[in-house]
């Protein structure tokens, strides 16, 4: 009997715990919905934004100041560092690269003079040569007559 009686005041006290566990877990999932919207409207950049806009002028300053520091120091310090065994190797690199562009333009430029110069041998002495005129001559008045006869034939045929 008392087995009996503990059984139902036990099932009793299991259903008022189920059932509160089961309004703990609503009102949960309602927190969750309500907050969720707000969640995702302030995350990441946006966030940090607003977030800097709230602050007063001396802390925003100060942060923009440390951002400001922390971004142009390694500049600084290249800038303020003495020459050093990579400046030296780099410096070594870009005038070796200068000369050899420097060497092939010098070489270009001295075979443009040489072809001139030979050039302008060769045609002279061509210019010169009696052969050559006599045969551009000669094909000169052949092409002369072949248009002074084609002409000819026209004027006929057109009468």
């Amino acid at each position: 009997m008392e087995l009996i009686q503990l059984k139902e005041a036990n099932a009793n006290k299991i259903a008022g715990i189920e059932t509160q566990i089961v309004g703990l877990n609503t009102e949960y999932s309602q927190a969750v919905d309500d907050s969720q919207p707000i969640i995702d409207g302030f995350d990441g950049l946006m966030a940090r934004i607003s977030a800097l806009g709230e602050l007063p002028w001396f802390p925003s300053f100060f942060i923009f100041l440390l951002f400001l520091a922390i971004e142009t120091s390694p500049i600084i310090v290249k800038l303020l560092a003495p020459k050093g065994p990579y400046d030296l190797k780099l410096e070594d690199e870009e005038s070796a690269v200068e000369t050899w562009v420097m060497q092939k333009v010098l070489q270009r430029q001295k075979i443009l003079a040489t072809d001139t110069s030979l050039n302008e041998k060769i045609y002279g002495e061509i210019a010169e040569e009696e052969a050559v005129y006599a045969y551009k001559k000669q094909k000169a008045e052949e092409l002369l007559r072949l248009q002074a006869d084609t002409f000819h034939d026209l004027q006929i045929k057109s009468l």
